[in-house]
């Protein structure tokens, strides 16, 4: 079953009293569970892409469809409440809250999730356990501002899997990393999709990055060359 299918999307801004073109026709399906990579030329519309994929914007035309909702049927807060459920996020400029500890801001997600019940003992408890998972079990009372690069986006990877998302969207997750942290972010990356059975879509510049995916899809200009 497509997890998500992007039907004729065309995203356009003013520029000048004209339009600017950065997305034009994009026809696209992600099977559940798959691990794609997006990849293309700076410019070319992949986090753009990206965003209209998770809801996070709106096309200027056609129309995107998450886990078999139609986004644009929807309103913001039903987006918002459809992201919070089913969807997670790693950046590249990781995204942790300064002011929280690195258990803090794994449990952010889970104290957000809809619905959630849980006491905060067990709250804590599952937080804790994907820090170990990450490796950072001895890192959980540090602030962001403590940490290495490295470690703060192994902490977006656990706040991004806090809530088990039915689908992980991955901006640049290496892009601020040297080579060696990056291939270790990657490798746990892989490990924690695969435990969680996500789908997985993700854009990088990295090729070696993008040859561990199942499928690559590649925009040049606002086109998509290859899917």
């Amino acid at each position: 079953m497509a997890m998500i299918v992007a039907d004729r999307v065309t995203k356009t801004y003013p520029s000048g009293g004209d339009l600017l073109t950065v997305l034009e026709d994009i026809d696209l399906e992600v099977e559940a569970r798959d691990f794609v990579a997006i990849v293309g030329p700076s410019g070319s519309g992949k986090t753009t892409l990206l965003g209209l994929l998770a809801g996070l914007d709106r096309p200027s035309s056609g129309t995107v469809t998450l886990d078999g909702v139609r986004l644009d049927s929807i309103d913001e807060d039903a987006r918002a409440r459809l992201r919070a459920e089913k969807v997670g996020f790693v950046f590249q400029t990781f995204q942790l809250l300064p002011t929280l500890t690195a258990v803090e801001n794994v449990r952010v997600p889970l104290e957000l999730a809809p619905g959630e019940t849980a006491p905060d003992a067990e709250l804590e408890a599952r937080a804790n356990d994907l820090l170990a998972r990450v490796g950072l079990a001895d890192r959980a009372d540090h602030y962001p501002v403590q940490l290495s690069g490295g470690e703060q986006q192994r902490v977006s990877l656990a706040r991004a899997f806090a809530h088990e998302p039915t689908v992980l969207f991955a901006d640049e997750p290496t892009g601020n990393l040297d080579r060696q942290t990056g291939a270790g972010v990657v490798e746990l990356l892989r490990e924690l999709n695969e435990e969680a059975r996500t789908t997985l879509v993700l854009v990088t510049h990295d090729p070696e990055l993008a040859a561990l995916a199942d499928r690559v899809i590649r925009l040049e200009s606002g086109r998509l060359v290859r899917a």
